[in-house]
């Protein structure tokens, strides 16, 4: 099976070197088609719904004072957030059966992360917006690049919230293929699809 797994791997890389074309065929550097709206929802501070191909982002923001902070205990200590991002990846998003709700997995920690630290240079500083804010990025599809997702629909919601961003945000993921033999060029590919 990994023997397998190395041949179908470097036959990708080869086919995407020679033609600069992926299996769905778009060309190594080509985005999948993108769509977004705001304001999707009515009772909430800002919203968002971000789609790319087949991943799609739900995301809403809820604005609060300085009490509703996210609190966390670690290593070094205890402390607070007033920005913080929750990422959710129900089973349904992948077109599987399972349990929804629960403490959050590594995929929602690590992504919830991903996004949030790709966000959090954009905020305002406290002296000039002085609220807490809570991004949650609901993926309700995904084949591919969830985390950088909920970074765009995340953004499109804090500007729908009104939250004075520095700058705008967007995000996509990035790969590599590796010529693991040392003979062949590495191949870099934009916007990665869940094969």
């Amino acid at each position: 099976q990994l023997a397998f797994k190395a041949l179908a791997g470097e036959r990708l890389r080869e086919r995407v070197a020679k033609t600069d074309r992926r299996p769905d065929g778009r060309g190594t550097r080509d985005v999948r088609p993108l769509r977004m709206s705001t304001a999707v929802l009515p009772r909430v501070h800002g919203s968002a719904l971000f789609t790319r191909g087949e991943t799609q982002s739900l995301a809403t923001v809820t604005l609060g004072d300085a009490s509703a902070a996210q609190k966390f205990e670690g290593m070094t200590g205890a402390g607070s957030k007033r920005f913080y991002l929750q990422y959710t990846f129900p089973p349904f998003s992948v077109g599987e059966v399972g349990r929804v709700g629960g403490m959050p997995g590594r995929r929602e920690i690590g992504h919830g992360n991903l996004a949030e630290q790709a966000l959090l240079p954009a905020m305002p500083p406290a002296d000039e917006f002085p609220y807490t804010v809570r991004v949650e990025s609901l993926i309700t599809m995904s084949c591919g690049s969830s985390s950088m997702a909920s970074v765009c629909g995340g953004c499109l919601a804090l500007m729908d919230a009104a939250v004075p961003l520095t700058r705008p945000v967007a995000g996509v993921a990035m790969g590599l293929l590796f010529d693991e033999t040392g003979g062949g060029e590495h191949v870099g590919r934009t916007d990665l699809l869940g094969l």
